[in-house]
């Protein structure tokens, strides 16, 4: 009896054995490091400014390219990805904007032993292709906090930017999608630059 269950089983196996090829797709990683053009600010930077951790927003936790369809439906590119993930990727991109800036004496760290004029501090909030509009998206919310008046809250900063996708209002490729975020998320960060000229 053993023997004629070996027997029926062996035929199963060797049939299970034959699976079917599946293509291998390289998964594609793109940096998101918008830069700031242009020269810097002239004269004499006074006020030091802390950057905090900028946290995801909501649906912002993945590395996945985001579009969203002209129906208001998300389609996440599980073969297409950030370097990095994309709020620690735009906090770096922030500080490296502000440096380049000199809008400030300097940018610090958490953990700096450097005494901070203001501090700031939030999430990046939208970040995706609209297919619909034809445009990508970039916003990061933030608080600016005065530490020199014991921590006072200054405002509340909500700076946005948009740049067009090259496809247009059809399906953008990994490529286009990309490069219009970045550039979304550089006039993003200009705005802000803008915004924070006042307490520098």
């Amino acid at each position: 009896m053993a023997l004629r269950r070996t027997l029926l089983v062996a035929p199963l196996l060797a049939a299970c054995s034959v699976l079917p090829d599946r293509p291998y797709i390289d998964t594609l990683r793109f940096p998101l490091e918008p830069r700031r053009p242009g020269l810097p600010r002239t004269g004499r930077a006074r006020r030091t400014l802390l950057v905090r951790t900028i946290r995801a927003g909501a649906g912002l936790e993945t590395r996945n390219l985001r579009t969203i369809r002209p129906d208001g439906t998300e389609s996440l590119d599980f073969y297409a990805e950030w370097a990095a993930p994309p709020a620690e990727a735009a906090e770096q991109s922030l500080r490296r904007w502000l440096i380049d800036s000199r809008l400030f004496a300097g940018i610090l760290a958490p953990g700096s032993r450097v005494a901070p004029d203001f501090t700031l501090e939030g999430e990046l909030t939208a970040l995706a292709a609209m297919q619909g509009e034809g445009v990508a998206r970039a916003e990061l919310t933030l608080l600016l906090v005065d530490d020199r008046a014991g921590g006072n809250l200054v405002g509340q900063l909500v700076s946005s930017g948009t740049a067009p996708l090259a496809s247009g209002t059809s399906p953008p490729t990994p490529e286009q999608a990309a490069s219009a975020m970045s550039a979304a998320l550089g006039n993003a960060l200009a705005s802000l630059e803008q915004a924070l000229a006042r307490f520098a």
